[in-house]
This record gives structure tokens, sequence and C-alpha cells, in this order.
């Protein structure tokens, strides 16, 4: 059966879907201590590292037709990238669960200002259940309801935008942060999604266009929606986006962005878990597993809420940022193809001194941030060993 290829303007809209996401505004809320000027410089700086290093990602998978974890094997070999599958499915897991929480308790708190009752239990199992609905349709036969469900939010979240910004000032919001991790917060988010990106370009009917296109797309989308998070801190006061969609006598409007924008973010974590999985071993059904992952995610959401919602972010970088400098510096720099190997030790190592360096870097303030330095590090790292490992061979 020939696999039905995704266009540019469907892989576009794709990730359109994943930018507009109550977990983007929330992150952008994290960076209004730092004032307009300084925080819009750090959301575009941000995302440039970010959406830079999601364009190689991608386009790795788009060249190989390979899923991301498919690509991991070209540096860890056929063992060595089950480390990765695995914690993949597990920060998939776990952005479901954050995912679903976000979107039912943003709306639960309209719902509280119109019936008396927020109903998060509820909202939950609504956002759940569209979730799979989306995971039944594929990622391949979504082209017309995404363009109708993305038409939609793109025109309310313009509402949105001009909810919080128009008529008023800026105020001083509370608390701090520094430049870089401020940056750092703008990079996670792109970051975050580059164990996942090449589920989507391998399917390209264009693969360097569409994995271009969804960058732009993704780097325009998440970046405005930073700037809602941030500028609602700032210019309201308030960082409760549905508080502020009440005050303004829009709660269905609301409801529909929180609903909607949830259901196509998080779908994308549960497609993927499903793809992460198979590439562990073929006895897995890829959509069955997507079925199971939002099951657990809505279950999670419901009984377990999740917390430490910056830290999570944080974590994810340390994982996969490091993993993704190495896979860049063979496939782009060195050429190299580790995929018929059990495992390549030397770039395994490499993944664990990244890891390593990252937790250290989470201490120093750079203007950058971490990620920047860390993968830049470990790229020269994969350079330098591969060159003497070949002088030793050669000797």
């Amino acid at each position: 059966m020939i696999e039905k290829k995704t266009s540019v303007f469907g892989s576009s809209l794709i990730w359109f879907g994943a930018a507009i996401s109550i977990a983007e505004i929330m992150t952008g809320t994290l960076l209004a201590p730092l004032g307009m000027k300084k925080g819009i410089a750090a959301i575009l700086l941000g995302h440039l590292i970010g959406c830079a290093l999601f364009y190689f990602a991608g386009l790795i998978g788009g060249e190989t037709g390979k899923s991301s974890m498919e690509t991991a094997r070209l540096s860890f070999g056929q063992k060595g990238s089950l480390l990765f599958s695995v914690l993949n499915v597990i920060q998939l897991a776990g952005w479901t669960a954050i995912m679903i929480i976000g979107g039912a308790r943003a709306a639960g708190s309209i719902s509280a200002s119109l019936t008396g009752a927020d109903m998060e239990w509820l909202w939950s199992l609504i956002i759940g259940g569209l979730i799979l609905v989306w995971i039944l349709i594929g990622v391949t036969g979504l082209g017309k309801i995404n363009t109708v469900v993305m038409s939609a939010l793109f025109l309310l979240t313009i509402i949105m935008s001009v909810i919080v910004f128009k008529g008023k000032s800026p105020g001083l919001a509370e608390g701090s942060i520094s430049f870089g991790a401020a940056v750092e917060l703008s990079v996670a988010m792109p970051l975050s999604w580059l164990p996942v990106i090449s589920d989507y370009t391998r399917t390209a009917q264009k693969p360097r266009s569409a994995t271009l296109a969804s960058t732009v797309t993704y780097f325009i989308a998440s970046s405005w929606m930073y700037l809602i998070g941030m500028g609602a801190a700032v210019y309201t006061a308030e960082s409760d986006i549905a508080a502020i969609f009440l005050k303004a006598g829009l709660g269905a409007a609301g409801l529909i962005i929180f609903i909607a924008s949830t259901v196509t973010t998080t779908f994308l974590d549960t497609y993927s878990a499903g793809v992460s999985a198979a590439s562990i071993s073929s006895k897995f059904n890829a959509q069955k597993v997507a079925v199971f992952v939002c099951v657990i995610g809505t279950g999670l959401a419901i009984l377990a809420p999740i917390e430490q919602f910056e830290n999570f972010l944080y974590l994810i970088g340390s994982v996969f940022a490091p993993m993704i400098a190495v896979m860049i510096a063979d496939y782009f720099l060195l050429k190299q193809d580790f995929s018929g190997e059990s495992f390549n030790a030397r770039n395994l190592i490499l993944w664990g001194v990244g890891f390593l360096i990252y937790r250290i870097f989470m201490r120093i303030d750079t203007p950058v941030g971490n990620t920047l330095p860390v993968m830049l590090i470990i790229i020269l790292l994969s350079v330098i060993t591969y060159q003497f490992v070949r002088r030793t061979q050669t000797c």
C-alpha cells in the first residue's frame, strides 16, 4: 500500500496547529518580568535558535523518509536508538497529560462562570475524546478538517491579540527572570518537537519545501502565542488567559480556542508516541499505541494534574538537545550512518556528556540560553572524536 503524502500547505497547517497552543501562551507569561522590548527580543532569538534545529531535524526525516526515532538509528544504531524511543514515548505521554489538563483548566474557568461548576474532569474527557477522533482519522486524512479548524483558530487568535493589546498601557509584571533564561524558555517549545518533527516531514511530497514551510509557520505562530501570553501578563496584569476572555465577554470564543488548540497540538504528541513505539518493535501498532497514550494522558490529567511545567521543559532540553546535536553532526557534516550496527558507543557517550553539560549550563546564565552553546560543544566534540577515531584506525 502506497502511503499518502502530505502537501507543503498541509504540512504548514499541521505545525500551525501545533503552535496555537495553551502551553505556548503559558510559557509566554513566564517572560513578562523582562518587559515588552526585552521579552520580544528573547522570544525571537530563542525561536530562531530552536527553529533552526527544528529545520535540520525535520530535513533528516524528510530526505531519508524515516520517522524521528528511525533517524536516531543513523547515529546510535539499532539498539542504541531504543533508549531515545522509550524516552520519547514517556515524554510524549507526559506532554499529552500536560496539554489536556491545561486545556481543561482553561475551559473549566469559563464554564464555571457560566454554570457555577468548572467540570475540569468533564472537559478532560471531552478533549481526550476529540483527540481520539483525530487519531482515528490520521495525519494524512486531516487535510480538509485541518483547513477549517486552523482557519477558525486563526481568526480567533487575532481576536485574542486585539483583546490583550488594545487600548492598554504596559504595566510591571511580578517576579524576575534573566534574559538568558527567557531565551531558553523560548527555545524550549521548538526543541520539544525535535524528537517528533520527522514523523511528519517523512510523508511530505516535497521534503525540503515542506520542512522549510513547517519551520517558518511554526516560528511565526509560536512566537505569536508567546507574545500573547507575555502581553497578557504585562498589559493586563493577568496571566490567566481564560480570565481575560471572560472580562472581554468572549467566553464562547475562548472555549473554542482552548479546546481546538489543545486537540490539534496534543494529537501530534499521541500520534508520534505511536510512531516511536513502532520503531521499538514491529509488534506495536502505531495507531493503537497512540490511542493508549491518549487514554493514559487523559487519565493522568483527571487523577494526577501535572505541575512543575517549567522544569519539565528543561528536562526535555537536556535529553533531546544533545541527541539532535549528534545526529546533525553525523548527517550533515560527517556523512555517517550507523543504522546497520547494534549501537555506536562513541555517540552514546557524546550524548551522555551533552546531557551532563546541559545540566551544568542550567546553572550558568548566558545571553543565548543553554541549548545553543551545549549543541555547539557536542557538534564540535563529534567532529573532533571522529577525526581522532579515523587517525587511530589508519595508524
